[in-house]
């Protein structure tokens, strides 16, 4: 069974797999996913077994993923009855397992999300514990409240992304799931817009397959591969990184690894940005610098609001 929410034992607080990647990649953070305990988010759960009823990860260290990331019992793994992340109680309920990401944020927050190391694990009733009592046989728990859902605001973008493409098949889906960015508000199938279309609407993450990176050693340039048309006339789209946002970005690392696999790659991968709106610009020719064409651009101001992914289903 998968779930993208769990309970982090070094952090004290319940994180996304999503959290999970972000802070695995982020060089200012001391955490490392390998080195934690991931443990049952329902409270009641939780605090019934002790903190080695762990669960494991899947594609939270990996760079460049294809499959949704999650988190996934181990065998071992326990849970009282009636606890919905439970393999009998998802089965019972009918709910699939497919590698679709099913939970939907309805908010991406555009402030990263800050995670403080706080108290030790408690109980429900906020006692540090000890030895933890053990749930009756037949104890059922069937609360689906605040304490036992996971968070409806994310500040990864990798997770709204993750939610459009993963799901890019049910269109109705996508049209019926809400998505808050800012002060607009618009369904996931509304926000994400084909890169072709950009003029249809600003503020928007736009998205399309690209063409070519221009690798310029501590600059990057990504050419899209479907054009824009003004009055009557194709137009190239592309985004700019600087030196300085890369120098400065808190996972270089990482990024630098993933444009320059991405530059080197002769598959087919997609940017997904959020933003700037790239727009008509006159740009003077290498070839002879006197001279200027013009091309749809924009230069990317927040490196954790671009992604270079595949979109199987798409290719």
């Amino acid at each position: 069974m998968k779930f993208d929410t769990a309970y982090s034992l070094s952090l004290d607080d319940k994180l996304s797999i999503y959290d999970v990647r972000d802070l695995n990649f982020d060089e200012t953070a001391d955490f490392d996913s390998d080195t934690d305990n991931f443990l049952c988010p329902n409270d009641v759960c939780r605090a019934t077994f002790d903190t080695g009823n762990t669960l494991s990860t899947f594609n939270a260290k990996n760079v460049n993923y294809r499959r949704t990331p999650h988190f996934k019992n181990k065998t071992a793994t326990r849970h009282i009855e009636g606890c919905r992340y439970a393999s009998a109680h998802r089965n019972a309920a009918g709910e699939s397992d497919d590698d679709r990401e099913e939970h939907f944020p309805s908010e991406f927050v555009l402030t990263r999300r800050q995670y403080e190391r706080k108290n030790p694990l408690t109980g429900t009733e906020n006692v540090v514990l000890q030895e933890p009592t053990k749930a009756p046989s037949n104890r059922v728990v069937t609360s689906h409240g605040k304490n036992d859902t996971p968070p409806d605001k994310t500040s990864v973008f990798a997770h709204p992304v993750e939610c459009y493409v993963s799901n890019i098949d049910d269109k109705d889906r996508l049209k019926s799931m809400p998505l808050k960015i800012g002060e607009h508000t618009a369904t996931y199938w509304t926000f994400f817009k084909k890169i072709e279309y950009l003029q249809d609407n600003t503020g928007l993450i736009y998205w399309g397959r690209i063409k070519a990176i221009k690798d310029y050693t501590s600059s990057f340039r990504i050419d899209f591969e479907k054009k824009v048309w003004l009055d009557k006339k194709p137009y190239a789209v592309n985004v700019y990184l600087s030196k300085k946002l890369i120098e400065n970005y808190r996972k270089r690392t990482a990024f630098l690894e993933q444009i320059k696999a991405a530059a080197a790659s002769e598959r087919a991968l997609y940017c997904f940005f959020y933003g700037v709106t790239p727009q008509l610009k006159q740009v003077p020719s290498k070839k002879t610098p006197e001279q200027t064409f013009a091309v749809f651009s924009a230069n990317i101001e927040n490196l954790d609001h671009l992604i270079i992914r595949q979109v199987p289903g798409v290719e």
